[in-house]
C-alpha cells in the first residue's frame, strides 16, 4: 500500500481546506485523512461512506466459516494460529474504507499533521477514544504499541516500522512519530493504518510475545464473547463502543454477534453452507461455483448467488519456486517448467472458463508493465543493463499459451529446447541436473486436497519432460510451519497488490526479508538490483514518478522466472442466505460485510420457508 507524498499532502490541504502549522521549525499539513492518488474522496465534513446505509438497524447475528483452527488470540506475534475475526476487537489510528484504496481517514486519531519533509507525523487522538474497560487511549499506549510490535511482533511489523525511529508523547492525546532514513511518503499512513492500538496497562503483568487464549483488551467495535479453541469463536458488538458514530464507522458493524466456525476439511465447507450452518460464503472454487450450488434453497430464493466484477488490482498468484534449493537456481530451468503448465486446458476443462491468466506481478493495475519500456521506465532500466535479464528491454513478459486441447506439443518442445541449451539432458527418461548429475525431483506442497485437480495435469506434463514430480498434502498447521521455515520445493502463493505499491515490496521481494523466517519472500529472492528498485519505488516523490519504477520492477521480476504465473478471477463470487440488507453500491475493493445488516422481515420469511421445506420433506 503506497501512501502519502509531501506534494500529495499539500494538494489535499489546498483542496480540503486544512491548515498549515509549524512544528520543530518544519512546515506541516494538518488533515482528517491521508491520500496518495489525488485529493481525498471524503471531505472533512463527511458523515458516512457512500456504500453504507447510515440508518442500518443494529442487531441480529451472522455466522461465518474459517479453515483450520486457532490457538492464539494475539494476531500481532509470529506464534500460533490466529483466530479469524480477532481484528474486530482492535483499532488503529486511521482506517481505510473499501472504496478508497489509497486513502485513510481518522479513527482513533481525529487528525494528522505530516511534515513537509516527511521527517515526522503527529497524530491527534480523539478525546472519546477508549478501551473496552473505559480507560482512555493515550499517547503512552501508542508508544508501548510501537515498542511491542517492533521488538516482539511479527517480522512484517518489524520490517514496516524499521524506519520509525521514535514515538514521542506530546500530551495525553497527541503523539509524534519520528522517521529516519530517506524520505518515505508511505510511513505516515503505515503508522496510521497498521499500528495496532494496545493497552499498556493490560500487558503490565502479561508477556506480549507469548500466545494466549485470554482475550486482549481492545478498543474496537466487537469483543470476544465466547469461544472453543479450534472450533468456534463469537464476537459481540460493544454496546457503548466509543467510535460507533464516527463518519468512518456510521452504518457499519451492525451485527449484534459475529461467529466463526472452523472446519478442517474444505470439502465439508460447501455442504455446511448448503445446510445452513453458516450464512455467507466467498467461493474460491470455479468448479463449486459452476456445479455445486444446485440445491433447493437456491432454487427457492432462500440463498442468493452473485458475481461481482472485480476492479481492484489482482497482483500475482503462481507456483513459487524456493530458490534456496540449489536445483532451482538455474533461470533456464525455471523458465522451461512453465511450459508444462497448460492453463488453457485447465480453464476449459476444470475452471469452466471463469479465470484469466495473470501476466504481471501488478495485474489489473496501471502499474503493470506493458509492451516494451519507453521514456522514464526505459531510462531507469538502462542503468541496470548487465545486472538484469536482457529481455526486460523488450516486450513485457507473457506466459506460454497452448491450444487448450491438452495435446499441444509445441510448449513442451519449447521447454526441451530451453533445457538442452542450458545443459540439461534426459537419461533413462529422467531429466538430469548438469551441475549435480542427479535426476530432478520436485515436490508440490499444499494443504487443500482440491489443489490436486490443478497440480495433477501439471505433474503429468512435467513427467513428459523427465521431471520426477509429486504432491504432498499436509494439514494447515504443518503447512504454515513449513512455509515459515521455507521447507518446501514449490507452493502456490499469492501476492496481493494495492493501487499504490510501497514498503510491502521489501517484504515480498527484498533480500533481507528472504533471509529471515516467516517473510513473504517465499522465493528467497536475493537480487541487489531488485533491492535498489524497491528503495527507489519507496522514495518516489510523486505518484507519477512511482509508475515507471513499479513497471520496471515488474519486468525484472517477471523475466527472472521466480514463479509460474497462474490465474485470477474477473469476478468476486459470493453466496449468502437471504436475510441480509445491503446497499446497491459495491465498493471498488470488493464486498465489505461490515456494511451489511440483518433485515428482520427477511429473516422471519427465511425461517418460515425453511420450516415449510422441512415439513414437506
Amino acid at each position: 500500500m503506497k501512501l502519502l507524498t509531501a506534494a500529495a499532502t499539500l494538494c489535499v490541504a489546498l483542496l480540503s481546506g486544512t491548515n498549515f502549522a509549524l512544528s520543530d521549525e518544519v512546515k506541516t499539513t494538518k488533515s482528517h485523512g491521508l491520500s496518495l492518488a489525488g485529493p481525498l474522496k471524503y471531505g472533512p465534513d463527511f458523515t458516512h461512506l457512500d456504500y453504507v446505509n447510515p440508518n442500518a438497524p443494529k442487531g441480529g447475528a451472522i455466522k461465518l466459516s474459517a479453515r483450520g483452527g486457532f490457538d492464539n488470540l494475539n494476531p500481532y506475534i509470529p506464534k500460533g494460529n490466529i483466530a479469524s475475526g480477532i481484528s474486530l476487537t482492535f483499532e488503529t489510528l486511521m482506517a481505510q474504507p473499501s472504496d478508497s484504496p489509497s486513502a485513510e481517514y481518522g479513527l482513533v486519531a481525529e487528525s494528522v499533521e505530516v511534515a513537509e519533509d516527511l521527517s515526522f507525523a503527529i497524530y491527534n487522538l480523539r478525546a472519546e477514544a477508549s478501551f473496552h474497560d473505559g480507560t482512555p487511549i493515550t499517547s503512552d499506549d501508542l508508544v508501548f504499541s510501537l515498542k511491542m510490535v517492533k521488538e516482539k511482533g511479527r517480522p512484517l511489523f518489524r520490517y514496516y516500522y524499521a524506519d520509525v525511529k521514535d514515538a514521542i508523547p506530546m500530551g495525553p492525546k497527541r503523539i509524534k512519530f519520528v522517521f529516519t532514513g530517506p524520505p518515505n511518503r508511505e510511513l505516515p499512513q503505515i503508522v496510521g493504518q497498521l499500528l495496532p492500538v494496545l493497552s499498556k496497562k493490560h500487558f503490565e503483568n502479561r508477556d506480549f510475545s507469548e500466545t494466549t487464549l485470554t482475550p486482549i483488551l481492545g478498543s474496537g467495535p466487537y469483543k470476544v464473547k465466547e469461544f472453543e479453541a479450534n472450533r468456534f469463536i463469537t464476537y459481540e458488538r460493544v454496546a457503548d463502543y466509543w467510535g460507533k458514530d464516527l463518519p468512518i464507522n456510521k452504518g457499519r458493524y451492525n451485527f449484534q454477534t459475529m461467529r466463526y466456525d472452523f472446519y478442517r476439511d474444505t470439502s465439508v465447507l460447501l455442504e455446511a453452507f448448503k445446510a445452513g450452518e453458516y450464512d455467507f460464503r466467498a467461493e474460491n472454487s470455479a468448479k463449486n461455483w459452476a456445479t455445486g450450488y444446485d440445491f433447493p434453497a437456491l432454487t427457492n430464493g432462500l440463498v442468493v448467488k452473485e458475481n461481482i466484477p472485480s476492479n481492484s488490482p489482482a497482483g500475482q498468484q503462481g507456483y513459487v519456486y524456493n530458490l534456496r534449493k540449489d536445483k532451482f537456481k538455474d533461470p533456464a530451468l525455471r523458465e522451461a517448467l512453465a511450459y508444462a503448465f497448460d492453463f488453457e486446458w485447465l480453464n476449459k476443462n476444470i475452471f469452466y472458463n471463469q479465470y484469466k491468466r495473470t501476466n504481471s506481478y501488478f495485474y489489473n493495475s496501471v502499474m503493470a508493465a506493458k509492451d516494451a519500456p519507453t521514456g522514464a521506465e526505459l531510462a531507469l532500466l538502462e542503468t541496470y543493463r548487465g545486472r538484469v535479464p536482457e529481455r526486460v528491454f523488450g516486450p513485457a513478459y507473457e506466459p506460454p499459451v497452448t491450444d487448450g486441447s491438452g495435446r499441444d506439443r509445441k510448449p513442451l518442445r519449447a521447454a526441451k529446447k530451453i533445457l538442452k541449451a542450458a545443459g540439461w539432458k534426459v537419461e533413462g527418461g529422467k531429466l538430469i541436473d548438469p551441475n549435480t548429475g542427479k535426476p530432478l525431483i520436485i515436490e508440490f506442497l499444499m494443504y487443500d486436497p482440491n489443489s490436486l485437480r490443478v497440480a495433477g495435469p501439471f505433474i503429468k506434463n512435467l513427467e513428459k519432460l523427465g521431471v520426477t514430480a509429486k504432491s504432498r498434502v499436509v494439514d494447515t498447521a504443518q503447512y504454515t510451519e513449513r512455509l515459515r521455515n521455507y521447507d518446501f520445493d514449490i507452493v502456490t502463493s499469492g501476492f496481493a497488490q494495492s493501487s499504490s505499491p510501497g514498503n510491502e515490496q521489501r517484504e515480498f521481494w527484498g533480500s533481507a526479508a528472504g533471509n529471515r523466517p516467516g517473510s513473504r519472500n517465499l522465493m528467497g529472492i536475493d537480487n541487489p538490483a531488485i533491492d535498489e528498485l524497491i528503495e527507489k519505488l519507496i522514495a518516489a516523490p510523486t505518484y507519477e514518478d512511482l509508475k515507471p519504477i513499479v513497471r520496471a520492477l515488474d519486468r525484472v521480476l517477471s523475466w527472472s522466472f521466480y514463479i509460474i504465473p497462474q490465474y485470477t478471477s474477473a469476478f468476486e463470487r459470493i453466496a449468502y442466505w437471504n436475510k441480509f440488507g445491503k446497499t446497491d453500491i459495491t465498493p471498488s475493493q470488493g464486498t465489505d460485510i461490515t456494511a451489511w445488516w440483518v433485515e428482520s422481515a427477511k429473516e422471519r420469511e427465511l425461517k418460515e420457508k425453511l420450516n415449510s421445506l422441512k415439513n414437506s420433506n
